[in-house]
């Protein structure tokens, strides 16, 4: 049976809010910079490319996205609204809205990413286990439909 690969990118470490700056505003700290950049390499050398790369509009994980499109090249690239601040159920809509791309990579925040990780390894989005900032997660997904439990992880990776 062919799979899909989904590729999720938690933004890196970014630097604390600002007292009235809007939490989508905040942008990477230098830490959270390097590791960006780290994690493009890490995906070039370890993943598929990329078919598409869907991600969250706030500034963070924007910056996560151009800093590793360094490494990977030129990709399709769309922000996508509804990945900021998304549960689970979110997410899964976003991917199907999306099941043309055989390789996704989809750069987001927690813990709707270590959520979407859990229900889809292990049908309950309730046992995150967490993704660190900059962190990789790389799953294989039935090229069939989208069901609860039968993703399963090739790499876990953060710097």
């Amino acid at each position: 049976m062919a799979t899909r690969e989904l590729i999720l990118l938690r933004h890196a470490h970014a630097e604390p809010a600002k007292p009235g700056q809007d939490d989508s505003a905040r942008a990477l700290s230098r830490r959270g910079e390097a590791e960006a950049d780290a994690a493009g390499l890490w995906l070039k050398d370890h993943t598929p490319a990329p078919d598409r790369i869907l991600c969250s509009p706030a500034v963070r994980a924007r910056a996560t996205c151009e800093r590793a499109l360094t490494a990977l090249g030129h990709v399709d690239l769309r922000d996508d609204a509804r990945i900021y601040a998304a549960t689970p159920a979110t997410l899964l809509r976003v991917l199907d809205d999306h099941a043309d791309a055989g390789t996704l990579l989809l750069v987001g925040h927690n813990p709707g990413l270590e959520d979407l990780v859990a229900l889809m390894t292990e049908g309950a989005s309730d046992s995150g286990r967490g993704i660190p900032p900059a962190g990789v997660v790389w799953m294989s997904l039935p090229a069939g439909g989208i069901e609860p439990g039968a993703a399963k992880v090739r790499r876990f990776w953060w710097p």
